[in-house]
């Protein structure tokens, strides 16, 4: 059994917090409280926070601790404009197995059919984050993953009004392309990724 980090743990459930609607934007998350409510030091929580911040998911003042950013469309759409980018870029690098595309999909269009919003937002962004593997550049993904796209894909349904993917239909020109080694791949990549941005 692999075991979490702490850390990582209470990242875990800051972000559960903040997709399941526990804080707002603007909402004070006090260190002390989720400490003594998750029955840990302060310390690694103050570590979870900062590395949330650096998401720019949660924002830190001397007077005030840590609170919930206001999110807006304008953040929304740098977050999309950098995938897009980083994504185009991937497929430039090298090519994601289909097969292993088909079975995200599938996991989609079942999420799709039970209507779990969760699991199409984690298998959708299980689909890109294969195509982002496949380039073999570790920078590259580190970077993609930096960008807590999963996270960010809850908060801009919940907070902005935008649905999650109504169905996998949008997804299968790209595995097409893929198969058929597209030059224009990159560019379906890119466009693909944008038409989710507000």
């Amino acid at each position: 059994m692999v075991r979490v980090p702490l850390r990582d743990r209470i990242r875990s459930s800051i972000i559960e917090g903040l997709i399941d609607g526990r804080w707002a934007p603007g909402d004070r998350i006090v260190e002390r409280r989720l400490a003594a409510e998750l029955g840990v030091s302060q310390a690694p929580v103050r570590e979870a926070l900062r590395e949330l911040e650096t998401l720019r998911l949660i924002e830190t003042s001397p007077n005030k601790g840590a609170q919930v950013r206001g999110f807006t469309e304008a953040d929304l759409r740098e977050v999309y404009q950098v995938r897009a980018g980083l994504e185009e870029t991937a497929v430039r690098l090298g090519r994601p197995s289909p097969d292993a595309l088909r079975d995200n999909l599938a996991h989609l269009r079942q999420a799709i059919a039970t209507g779990s919003r969760t699991d199409q937002v984690r298998h959708g962004v299980a689909f890109h984050r294969e195509i982002v593997a496949a380039a073999g550049n570790e920078v590259l993904l580190a970077v993609w993953e930096s960008l807590g796209v999963e996270v960010w894909t809850h908060l801009s349904i919940r907070l902005l009004g935008l649905r999650p993917h109504e169905n996998a239909l949008d997804h299968e020109p790209l595995v097409e392309a893929i198969e058929r080694d597209d030059p224009a791949l990159p560019v379906l990549i890119r466009n693909h990724v944008l038409a989710y941005a507000p």
